[in-house]
């Protein structure tokens, strides 16, 4: 039985993942700061696919959250199959008007978090031969955009160099990059999506379904439909000037 860690797993993305996964005869293990979120989606799944969903609360900016869920994935007993390093945030601010210290744990959570679990889930999944361990990145990170960009761009390097490496060992290690998914994160964030094409727009639902297929077929990234990938492309051959057009705005 394949047991899936995931986090960020109450909306959104992490949220859909759980869902295909637990369709599919996963067990989970879900991450996420909100208790009571986490709680209501364990109870669903166990109640709809009659799988195992445990539900670690934790705050991965948090020294003591990231240890426990650091903990859960280096136990040998029940072991993590399947990582998700889903968990993220975006800023709009420009550099030098954000803080520093949103700068640093917008950096912590989508560079130094995902390292330190893959790090530790990868040491687990070696010696058994087998495993898989994904991040959400983003088709941003093919642009100038800004330190988001910047920072997923990292886990493309990441998973294309470690996939090279740990494949051939049984343990495949694959970058996801979306495009604009209907979900809380543009909300949150607090940007203006009006002014986004329609045909640009992707559902959580498909978007983890076309995932999942790169995932499990062991690729080091995936960017999911043809016209982002075609828009991938393009963007590393454009002109810097030309390939950060199209930033995001507050939303008034």
């Amino acid at each position: 039985m394949t047991r899936a860690l995931v986090t960020g797993a109450t909306a959104g993305i992490g949220a859909e993942f759980a869902r295909q996964l637990a369709a599919r005869g996963d067990d989970l293990v879900l991450v996420a700061r909100t208790a009571d979120r986490l709680e209501v989606l364990a109870a669903a799944l166990r109640a709809e696919h009659r799988v195992d969903v445990e539900v670690l609360a934790a705050d991965l900016l948090d020294e003591a959250g990231l240890a426990r869920v650091d903990a859960r994935l280096a136990q040998a007993e029940h072991p993590v199959d399947l990582l998700i390093n889903n968990a993220g945030f975006g800023l709009v601010t420009d550099l030098v008007d954000s803080t520093l210290e949103q700068e640093l744990q917008h950096l912590a959570l989508h560079v130094t978090v995902p390292l330190q679990l893959s790090r530790t889930a990868l040491r687990g999944m070696l010696p058994r031969g087998s495993g898989r361990v994904v991040l959400i990145s983003s088709v941003a990170a093919f642009t100038p955009r800004g330190t988001y960009g910047a920072a997923k761009a990292w886990g493309v390097s990441f998973a294309r160099w470690a996939n090279l490496r740990y494949r051939p060992r049984g343990v495949s290690v694959t970058a996801v990059c979306p495009g604009f998914v209907r979900t809380e994160f543009h909300e949150r964030m607090g940007v203006a999506v009006d002014g986004i094409p329609r045909a640009l727009w992707l559902e959580a639902p498909q978007l983890v379904r076309l995932a999942l297929r790169g995932i499990d077929r062991g690729r080091s990234v995936v960017i999911p439909t043809v016209r982002y990938r075609a828009l991938a492309g393009l963007a590393r051959v454009l002109p810097d000037r030309l390939a950060a057009v199209g930033g995001f705005r507050r939303a008034r």
